[in-house]
């Protein structure tokens, strides 16, 4: 199964004022870091899903971590993912293997194992999961996808429950894409792009909160 949008997709002439537009909605709003009710890890194979969360847990930012990701349908597994070449691992279980050799205890640990992307790891976390007393969330992800998938969060949580992004670069054929320079790489203009694409599609279906305005 191919993804109806791609994750890279040749972007075209922008002006700055686009560009930082662009920025803002596809990183999302820079928020401070503080403590929330939980932790919420959005599935994927990068070693910085679980680095990410670890960190947010010895930091004492959060309790209790939750993990998504059964297997992806479209992305390829980072190299560096141990489970990239058993089907029978899923992301989650991959991402908490990490967690608890890092000492995090298994107790505070909840899961969902099934999803095939970032709706499904937001819907199928609900059903598991209970949400009513968890007004605030850490939220680990890919820097350059934080406002897709945030936006995701903000669709099918209350308004006023609180998402702060503890996200993380990527690099891709040794090109890091990040807030300040994926404008500056031919492959960071495409992921970026990508991303903007699939935030504007999604809003359309109705799987996230869709941006006021569009290019």
């Amino acid at each position: 199964m191919k993804p109806i949008i791609k994750k890279e997709i040749d972007m075209p002439q922008l002006s700055p004022a686009q560009i930082d537009y662009i920025t803002e909605l596809t990183f999302g709003q820079i928020k401070k870091t503080k403590p929330c009710d939980a932790i919420f890890v959005f599935a994927g194979t990068h070693p910085g899903h679980w680095e990410k969360a670890i960190k947010a847990y010895k930091m004492n930012l959060a309790p209790k971590v939750i993990v998504t990701g059964g297997r992806s349908l479209t992305g390829e597994s980072h190299p560096d993912w141990k489970g990239r070449t058993a089907s029978v691992e899923t992301e989650a279980s991959i991402i908490i293997s990490y967690l608890v050799k890092a000492g995090i205890p298994e107790e505070v640990i909840t899961f969902e194992d099934q999803s095939s992307n970032s709706l499904e790891n937001v819907l199928y976390a609900k059903d598991i999961i209970d949400f009513t007393k968890i007004t605030s969330l850490l939220v680990v992800c890919k820097s350059h996808a934080a406002g897709r998938q945030i936006r995701t969060l903000q669709k099918h949580f209350p308004e006023a429950m609180s998402f702060i992004p503890f996200s993380f670069d990527t690099i891709y054929q040794n090109t890091t894409v990040g807030r300040l320079n994926w404008m500056n790489s031919d492959l960071g203009r495409k992921r970026v792009w990508g991303e903007y694409k699939r935030i504007i599609h999604y809003g359309q279906l109705g799987h996230l909160v869709p941006p006021t305005e569009k290019l």
